[in-house]
């Protein structure tokens, strides 16, 4: 199904260069695998596929790949230092490619990451202007755009979660933009996302979590841009920049 496009597609977003789609979009992906994580990967796999993995040297994608992981915004000037950063922490990140691989989207790139015990798999692809798709979540085929406030939520398939949670957002006048529901099998684990308009108290975050359901709740809040002033600042990773974002069931 097509998609409308409107002029802020064409002039694209601020960005460091030298492509919205093969920077700025391999940025957003990899910083919302950064936010699911906790905080910046203690090790790394990231696959391109398709056009990104004939390109992603020259078009600086994995600049973009391993600055998002380090916490940095689309117009961060030191995304131009990331591989340097990731080389001087000795970080060991590893990159793949696929070059052919027809069901995904051009413009994909997957990312197998790890932080202490916790690991996740992330899968997106980036549609130009900055903008971008997330199309994969752990074993959960499931889609946002990381534009919006975004909860995700790993629960057991009961029935009435959906609706119970979403009376829980409605009660704290939290607008659902758009949910997505997945699950490996029925009466199994299921990934639940919403994308809304405003944040949410993290009085409500904590009822959630305390579901007996539920196994874990992600916030991802809509970030500010940081931007960098020059491009001699520091290089180091923002290791704070998820500290905030994620809870999980003990």
């Amino acid at each position: 199904m097509q998609t409308r496009s409107s002029i802020f597609d064409i002039i694209g977003p601020v960005i460091v260069g030298p492509s919205s789609s093969h920077t700025s979009g391999v940025v957003r992906i990899a910083h919302t695998a950064m936010r699911l994580l906790g905080g910046v990967p203690d090790s790394a796999t990231i696959t391109f596929y398709n056009s990104f993995a004939y390109t992603y040297r020259g078009h600086a994608s994995d600049r973009a790949a391993v600055g998002g992981l380090f916490g940095y915004q689309v117009d961060d000037l030191r995304i131009r230092h990331a591989l340097q950063e990731m080389k001087k922490q000795k970080l060991p990140y590893t990159f793949k490619t696929i070059k052919n691989a027809p069901i995904y989207h051009p413009n994909t790139l997957s990312l197998d990451i790890k932080k202490g015990t916790r690991q996740i798999f992330l899968r997106g692809s980036s549609r130009g202007g900055g903008r971008v798709l997330i199309e994969q979540f752990q074993d959960y085929l499931i889609q946002w755009t990381a534009m919006l406030p975004t909860l995700v939520i790993c629960a057991q398939d009961v029935k009435g979660s959906v609706a119970h949670l979403s009376s829980v957002l409605s009660h704290n006048d939290c607008n659902i933009a758009t949910m997505h529901v997945a699950r490996v099998a029925k009466d199994r684990q299921a990934c639940l996302v919403f994308e809304i308009d405003s944040t949410i108290k993290m009085e409500t975050l904590n009822y959630m979590r305390s579901l007996p359901w539920v196994k874990e709740v992600n916030f991802l809040s809509r970030r500010k841009s940081k931007r960098t002033p020059n491009s001699k600042a520091s290089v180091s990773a923002d290791k704070t920049a998820a500290s905030h974002t994620i809870s999980h069931k003990v």
